[in-house]
């Protein structure tokens, strides 16, 4: 996460889950989110705002854990 600053850190409940949700801001005027699930299993998101990327993100994760919990669906 070089050249990016943490702008925004809060735990969401999905799912029945508590994830944590850091979103950046890159030297570009871009931003993103990412949730860390494990090492080497991550999500990340971009977006052109803050909000921009929380909603896509928050999207993205249910989708995330609803595919880990029923991967044949």
């Amino acid at each position: 996460m070089e050249n990016s600053t943490l702008i925004y850190k809060n735990n969401l409940q999905v799912l029945g889950e508590s994830l944590e949700v850091q979103v950046f801001s890159r030297q570009d005027g871009r931003h993103f989110a990412r949730t860390v699930f494990g090492p080497s299993d991550q999500i990340i998101i971009d977006g052109a705002s803050p909000r921009e990327v929380l909603e896509k993100h928050c999207d993205a994760l249910a989708l995330a854990l609803h595919f880990r919990r029923f991967p044949s669906a």
